[in-house]
Protein backbone atom coordinates (compact mmCIF):
# COMPACT_ATOMS: atom_id res chain seq x y z
CA UNK A 1 0.00 0.00 0.00
CA UNK A 2 1.45 3.34 -0.99
CA UNK A 3 0.95 6.25 1.37
CA UNK A 4 0.25 9.80 0.21
CA UNK A 5 0.17 13.27 1.72
CA UNK A 6 -3.18 13.66 3.48
CA UNK A 7 -3.43 9.98 4.46
CA UNK A 8 -3.62 9.02 8.13
CA UNK A 9 -0.23 7.85 9.34
CA UNK A 10 -0.33 4.11 10.13
CA UNK A 11 -0.25 3.50 13.87
CA UNK A 12 2.56 1.46 15.34
CA UNK A 13 4.12 0.23 18.53
CA UNK A 14 7.84 -0.56 18.82
CA UNK A 15 10.64 -0.62 21.35
CA UNK A 16 13.18 2.18 21.45
CA UNK A 17 16.88 1.83 22.25
CA UNK A 18 16.07 1.56 25.98
CA UNK A 19 13.46 -1.16 25.50
CA UNK A 20 10.60 1.28 26.19
CA UNK A 21 7.44 0.85 24.13
CA UNK A 22 6.78 3.80 21.82
CA UNK A 23 3.43 4.23 20.07
CA UNK A 24 2.56 6.80 17.43
CA UNK A 25 -0.66 7.44 19.38
CA UNK A 26 1.50 8.77 22.26
CA UNK A 27 2.24 11.80 20.06
CA UNK A 28 -1.34 12.88 19.36
CA UNK A 29 -1.40 16.69 19.30
CA UNK A 30 2.30 16.86 18.37
CA UNK A 31 4.13 17.02 15.06
CA UNK A 32 6.38 14.03 14.37
CA UNK A 33 9.31 13.55 12.03
CA UNK A 34 9.34 9.80 11.41
CA UNK A 35 12.45 8.98 9.46
CA UNK A 36 13.29 5.56 8.09
CA UNK A 37 16.92 4.70 7.41
CA UNK A 38 18.67 1.52 6.24
CA UNK A 39 21.30 0.78 8.91
CA UNK A 40 22.94 2.14 12.06
CA UNK A 41 26.47 3.55 11.79
CA UNK A 42 26.80 3.56 8.00
CA UNK A 43 27.98 6.69 6.16
CA UNK A 44 24.66 7.98 4.79
CA UNK A 45 22.66 7.05 7.88
CA UNK A 46 25.25 8.68 10.13
CA UNK A 47 25.24 11.89 8.05
CA UNK A 48 21.44 12.02 8.24
CA UNK A 49 21.27 11.32 11.99
CA UNK A 50 24.01 13.87 12.73
CA UNK A 51 22.26 16.53 10.61
CA UNK A 52 19.08 15.99 12.65
CA UNK A 53 21.15 16.01 15.87
CA UNK A 54 22.91 19.25 14.94
CA UNK A 55 19.57 20.93 14.19
CA UNK A 56 17.59 19.24 16.97
CA UNK A 57 16.91 22.44 18.92
CA UNK A 58 15.63 24.11 15.76
CA UNK A 59 13.30 21.17 15.12
CA UNK A 60 12.05 21.22 18.72
CA UNK A 61 11.44 24.97 18.52
CA UNK A 62 9.23 24.31 15.47
CA UNK A 63 7.24 21.81 17.56
CA UNK A 64 8.62 18.58 16.07
CA UNK A 65 9.40 15.30 17.81
CA UNK A 66 11.97 13.15 16.00
CA UNK A 67 11.84 9.36 15.74
CA UNK A 68 14.21 7.25 13.69
CA UNK A 69 13.26 3.75 12.53
CA UNK A 70 15.43 0.95 11.19
CA UNK A 71 15.30 -2.83 11.31
CA UNK A 72 18.38 -2.87 13.58
CA UNK A 73 17.92 -4.12 17.14
CA UNK A 74 17.92 -2.11 20.38
CA UNK A 75 21.56 -2.96 21.16
CA UNK A 76 22.69 -1.63 17.77
CA UNK A 77 20.66 1.56 18.35
CA UNK A 78 22.29 2.12 21.77
CA UNK A 79 25.77 1.94 20.20
CA UNK A 80 24.75 4.31 17.38
CA UNK A 81 23.19 6.83 19.79
CA UNK A 82 26.16 6.74 22.17
CA UNK A 83 28.77 6.99 19.41
CA UNK A 84 27.16 10.09 17.86
CA UNK A 85 25.33 11.62 20.90
CA UNK A 86 21.93 11.41 19.23
CA UNK A 87 19.25 13.19 21.32
CA UNK A 88 16.20 11.40 19.86
CA UNK A 89 14.82 7.87 20.05
CA UNK A 90 15.53 5.17 17.51
CA UNK A 91 12.91 2.45 17.14
CA UNK A 92 13.87 -1.18 16.60
CA UNK A 93 11.61 -2.57 13.86
CA UNK A 94 13.16 -6.03 13.85
CA UNK A 95 9.93 -7.69 12.68
CA UNK A 96 9.59 -5.17 9.80
CA UNK A 97 6.03 -4.26 10.85
CA UNK A 98 6.56 -0.48 10.63
CA UNK A 99 8.68 -0.43 7.46
CA UNK A 100 6.08 -2.60 5.75
CA UNK A 101 3.08 -0.54 6.94
CA UNK A 102 4.76 2.64 5.65
CA UNK A 103 5.71 1.00 2.34
CA UNK A 104 9.46 1.54 2.75
CA UNK A 105 10.53 -2.14 2.85
CA UNK A 106 11.49 -2.48 -0.79
CA UNK A 107 13.61 -4.44 -3.22
CA UNK A 108 17.00 -2.84 -3.65
CA UNK A 109 20.03 -3.79 -5.68
CA UNK A 110 23.73 -3.33 -5.20
CA UNK A 111 26.56 -4.78 -7.27
CA UNK A 112 24.05 -6.75 -9.34
CA UNK A 113 22.54 -8.42 -6.28
CA UNK A 114 18.91 -7.78 -5.28
CA UNK A 115 17.77 -7.84 -1.68
CA UNK A 116 15.07 -6.39 0.54
CA UNK A 117 15.90 -3.28 2.54
CA UNK A 118 14.64 -0.01 3.91
CA UNK A 119 14.16 2.88 1.49
CA UNK A 120 15.46 6.06 3.15
CA UNK A 121 12.23 8.03 3.54
CA UNK A 122 10.92 10.65 5.96
CA UNK A 123 7.28 11.19 6.88
CA UNK A 124 6.26 14.46 8.50
CA UNK A 125 3.10 13.79 10.53
CA UNK A 126 0.87 16.61 11.77
CA UNK A 127 -0.80 17.02 15.17
CA UNK A 128 -3.85 15.07 13.97
CA UNK A 129 -1.85 12.04 12.84
CA UNK A 130 -2.09 12.89 9.14
CA UNK A 131 0.84 12.69 6.73
CA UNK A 132 1.81 16.27 5.93
CA UNK A 133 4.87 15.55 3.81
CA UNK A 134 6.80 12.58 2.42
CA UNK A 135 10.48 13.08 1.58
CA UNK A 136 11.77 10.27 -0.62
CA UNK A 137 14.87 11.90 -2.05
CA UNK A 138 16.59 12.53 1.25
CA UNK A 139 19.65 14.78 1.25
CA UNK A 140 21.42 13.19 4.22
CA UNK A 141 23.69 16.19 4.88
CA UNK A 142 20.89 18.80 4.64
CA UNK A 143 17.89 16.84 5.82
CA UNK A 144 16.67 19.40 8.35
CA UNK A 145 16.50 22.05 5.64
CA UNK A 146 14.39 19.66 3.53
CA UNK A 147 12.01 19.10 6.44
CA UNK A 148 11.69 22.78 7.28
CA UNK A 149 11.37 23.76 3.61
CA UNK A 150 14.66 25.68 3.45
CA UNK A 151 16.00 23.95 0.33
Amino acid sequence: MELHVGDPAPGFSARDQDGKEVKLSNFKGEKVILYFYPKDDTPGCTAQACNLRDNYDKLLSQGYKVLGVSVDNEKSHVKFINKFSLPFSLLADTDHAIVESYGVWVEKSMYGRTYMGTARTTFVIDENGMIEEIIQKVDTKNHTDQILGNT
